[in-house]
Formats: structure tokens, C-alpha cells, sequence
């Protein structure tokens, strides 16, 4: 399994169980730098979904609030129209 294609929530598990093991105390020095170096690649890999998550809920919050800006207003004859609030 290719460590880049991980989802989010499986490299957070496998993060947390090394975080655990390191925590025991009962690797061997060599075990504990080869765990240490897995567990900063799949720290980088849960930064980096983090980060993607976090541009996807800009985007529908901006889409969102583009949309807020269409105010309906009534004309002089009494319709409902919508309208674009400009910008500036």
C-alpha cells in the first residue's frame, strides 16, 4: 500500500499506533528511529489532507457567500427581483 494514497483517517490510526508504541519504550533504538521516520511521513500526509480539506471548505464557503449576495429587492411596479450586490 502506497503511503501517499493513504486516506486521512488511516494515516491518522497508524500514526496514533506509533505514537503508542514509542510512548512504551520497547524498541530497540534502530526500531524506534525507522518508526519515528514512518511516523513523520504519515504526519505530513495527514498535514497535507488537512490542508485539501481546508481549500475544499473556502471554496463552498465562497461559493456560498457569492450566493448570499443576490438580495431580492422590490421594484417600483412591486415584483420581487434579485439583484447582485456590486463589489467596491
Amino acid at each position: 500500500n502506497n503511503m501517499a494514497e493513504l486516506k486521512f483517517e488511516e494515516a491518522l490510526k497508524k500514526l496514533e499506533q506509533i505514537v503508542a508504541e514509542l510512548e512504551r519504550g520497547q524498541l530497540s533504538l534502530d526500531e524506534s528511529l525507522k518508526k519515528y521516520e514512518e511516523g513523520k511521513k504519515l504526519s505530513s500526509i495527514c498535514a497535507k489532507r488537512l490542508e485539501e480539506a481546508e481549500r475544499k471548505v473556502e471554496i463552498i464557503e465562497k461559493g456560498e457567500d457569492e450566493s448570499r449576495r443576490k438580495v431580492p429587492f422590490s421594484s417600483p411596479n412591486g415584483q420581487e427581483k434579485e439583484e447582485r450586490i456590486s463589489e467596491g
